[in-house]
């Protein structure tokens, strides 16, 4: 399948299968939902599914609620990052922050909502039992204490505090870079490649992730919100590639990450690299 028909699939998919809370609870269900019929790019979870149909295309409909759980928790990280506490952001996906449109405490328990039922999603995924531990090991590995969060808590903790280069890479490895290489990572498991060609994927999301980085911190210095669909020039007083680096040297930067990422693809099988290569120039333009 096409990226845009793995995209239509993953949408349909999404719409009929998130979950459904019923109780009185005046506006839970509502909120809950509120932020995946906003849309997005769905970026983690295509470059599961491109891998998955690269290698085995009927597991495709197997490997969906995998897909819906990298997007989940995803969210549930984006709705956690706008809170007052963290970006204290007004606007998501063109639409107004959860806490905005409800209250703080809302959007907190949605976003917890949705990191705990992103594991029961993959517990419940029609796969076998050994293939469904190895995922979400890597899924927990990837978004915990030693990924996602450990990168949101540097973030937070040295926001107005000056990082060494290398310790930026850190940083957004950490936050950004693992649940992108995750991403790939557990496709590759889905469809039980060798581990070496596991390592090679996950490797090549690092550097994805990194670049994915790169054009978001050159994107909020240079557009406004109204282009992006959320606040941007808010990064003053982050620790950002555009920041440390300047706009000019941060555009070079990723024009050189982009570059190593096309040849380091080269070295995938034939129908991978070609899907890969052709989602890196659809989002890094």
């Amino acid at each position: 399948m096409e990226n845009e028909e793995l995209f239509k699939r993953f949408e349909a998919y999404l719409s009929d299968n998130l979950f459904s809370y019923r109780s009185f609870h005046p506006h839970f269900e509502r909120a809950y939902k509120e932020m995946f019929e906003a849309g997005g790019k769905r970026f983690r979870p295509l470059l599961l599914l491109n891998v998955v149909d690269s290698y085995e295309p009927l597991l495709v409909e197997s490997a969906l609620p995998v897909a819906m759980a990298l997007e989940m928790l995803h969210t549930y990280s984006l709705i956690h990052d706008d809170l007052p506490t963290f970006d204290d952001a007004a606007l998501r996906r063109g639409k107004e922050t959860l806490h905005v449109k409800y209250d703080e405490v809302t959007a907190t328990l949605v976003g917890d909502a949705l990191n705990s039922d992103s594991f029961l999603v993959i517990a419940n995924a029609p796969l076998a039992d050994d293939v469904k531990i190895e995922l979400i090991r890597c899924f927990g590995e990837n978004s915990g204490g030693g990924g996602m969060v450990l990168g949101q808590a540097i973030d937070c903790f040295f926001e107005k505090k000056k990082l060494a280069l290398d310790e930026l890479k850190f940083l957004h490895i950490h936050k950004t870079a693992k649940l992108i290489a995750a991403s790939l990572k557990m496709g590759g498991i889905i469809v039980n490649l060798p581990k070496v060609k596991l390592f090679k994927l996950y490797d090549i999301g690092l550097k994805i992730g990194l670049l994915f980085q790169v054009q978001d911190d050159i994107i909020d210095a240079t557009k406004s919100e109204s282009e992006v669909g959320k606040p941007t020039s808010n990064d003053t007083f982050k620790n950002s590639f555009v920041n440390l680096l300047g706009i000019d040297e941060a555009i070079k930067k990723r024009a050189e990450l982009k570059d190593e990422l096309l040849n380091e693809i080269k070295e995938l099988d034939s129908r991978l690299q070609a899907r890969l290569t052709q989602i890196i120039m659809k989002y890094f333009k």
